[in-house]
């Protein structure tokens, strides 16, 4: 019900989805952490939606990954590679994905079209993949935080 008000606000333009001001950020104040699983060792910078994919060279489009996400992520669709592993992405990697996502569909006009109309193959993601069903509120990540600020 949240996201079907959500929706008809966005759609009718009495909301706007938020810019990715908050998200950057975040990303400078929360500990320096693999996005995928918090790991803190071996870190290097990968990007959300691949480049090799075609996704933005931008800062937003760039988070912490420890080096065997990013190794075994390679060029994969983030939602496609969490998927396989039998995850699902923290809320607001996911945020951050999805307005990214957004961003690339409004400034090439896609925002009306119908999902079954889309090549995917012209697109750095599958918009198909976008969660429509979520895990129980209890089984819900905000965010993946470092073993040593949990333990």
């Amino acid at each position: 019900m949240i996201r079907a008000k959500l929706r008809k606000r966005l759609v009718d333009g009495t909301m706007k989805m938020r810019s990715l001001y908050d998200d950057e950020r975040m990303k400078m104040t929360m500990p320096q952490a693999c996005y995928y699983c918090g790991s803190t060792h071996k870190l290097s910078v990968d990007h959300l939606i691949s480049k090799i994919r075609s996704g933005p060279d931008e800062s937003d489009n760039l988070v912490w990954a420890c080096l065997s996400c990013n190794s075994s992520k390679r060029g994969q669709d983030m939602l496609a590679w969490m998927e396989r592993k039998g995850k699902f992405p923290p809320l607001l990697l996911l945020r951050r994905y999805i307005k990214i996502v957004a961003r690339y569909c409004e400034s090439r006009g896609l925002m009306d079209t119908q999902l079954d109309r889309l090549d995917e193959t012209d697109m750095p993601f599958d918009v198909r993949r976008l969660p429509t069903k979520f895990p129980p509120l209890d089984e819900l990540e905000l965010w993946i935080y470092p073993a040593e600020a949990v333990s």
